[in-house]
């Protein structure tokens, strides 16, 4: 009998560890994700085209994300999915999933780990849009 109560802890256990785990990663993201910030503010947006070209654009918006932004501008179009908005078109060109193509966004030349839905922007911030060939 002593051995049934040690085997049926064991399950209980790595539940409550599962549990510290996911509420642990769920305090990393929501730290690591950004607060918005509420007023006017002014961001640049640099488009990587394909070919290498580039186009800068400027943004005076009072909106706290950055996807609100571009899409407000029409400079891109998009999926909604499980992980926020997935960029398909960008300053019209469209990546073409047949090869590899996605949009990739960077602030400071650093891949985000938030769509851009989910990018919170504050005044002075500038954002890059690379078309990248390969997953």
């Amino acid at each position: 009998m002593h051995t049934k109560q040690k085997s049926s802890k064991k399950p209980l256990l790595a539940l409550a560890a599962l549990l510290v785990v996911i509420a642990a990663l769920f305090g990393v993201y929501q730290f690591s994700k950004g607060t918005a910030v509420q007023g006017e503010k002014t961001i640049t947006v640099e488009v990587v085209h394909k070919d290498g070209s580039l186009h800068d654009f400027t943004y005076h918006t009072d909106r706290e994300y950055l996807g609100e932004v571009l899409v407000d501008e029409n400079l891109v179009s998009g999926e909604n999915g499980a992980y926020g908005m997935f960029i398909t078109s960008v300053d019209g060109e469209t990546a073409d999933d047949a090869n590899q193509e996605w949009w990739c966004i960077t602030k400071k030349n650093e891949r985000l780990n938030t769509s851009a839905d989910q990018t919170p922007i504050a005044d002075g911030d500038a954002y890059e849009l690379t078309l990248t060939i390969g997953y």
